[in-house]
Order: structure tokens, then sequence, then C-alpha cells
């Protein structure tokens, strides 16, 4: 799994590609707290364009980010997800946590 991170406005961007799974968990823990912890940051975006594979540990790894983030006032979105990633989130209601665009 390849993370980048991009700070833009008031926006960051974690985007992620290849498998998202329990081996990238100190990475993208490590990567959205960067964000989460940056004053000048309202809305963490993860971008799942890339992603290939997600597992439980990943989903439970969304809801960290989307706890940590609440608790500082920030808000998280899901973005691009391919019709596989998309499937997934569909099929666990994350639309009822995260914005999904």
């Amino acid at each position: 799994m390849d993370i980048d991170i991009r700070l833009g406005g008031n926006q960051a961007v974690i985007a992620l590609s290849g498998r998202f799974d329990f081996s990238t968990h100190s990475e993208f823990s490590g990567c959205y707290a960067q964000a989460v912890a940056n004053p000048a940051v309202s809305e963490v975006a993860v971008d799942l364009r890339q992603v290939e594979y997600l597992d439980s540990s990943a989903l439970g790894m969304l809801l960290l980010l989307s706890e940590r983030a609440k608790f500082a006032n920030k808000s998280v979105a899901l973005v691009n997800p391919n019709p596989m990633v998309a499937q997934v989130l569909a099929r666990v209601s994350f639309g009822r946590i995260f914005t999904i665009r």
C-alpha cells in the first residue's frame, strides 16, 4: 500500500493505493493523526480511487479516523471509491457515518 498525504487550504487528502488492510495500520494512523492535529485542516478526505482491496481492519481504521476527527471537530469524507470499494462501503452502511462522494 502506498499512502500520500496532501494539504491544501482547509483539507487534507490521504490518497491510498493498493491493498488497504492491517499491514498498513501504523502508516495510515500516522497520516491521519498528522491531518487531524493540523489546526488549518477542517476536513480529512480519504481518496480510495486506487484501492484494490480492503478488509474489515481497514473499515475499523476508517472508523477510528472518524472518531478522532469528530473529537477534533473535523469532518471526514471518503472520496472516489471504485465500484468494488463502493459496494463494500454500502454493505456496511458507511454512508450513515461518512460523507461518500
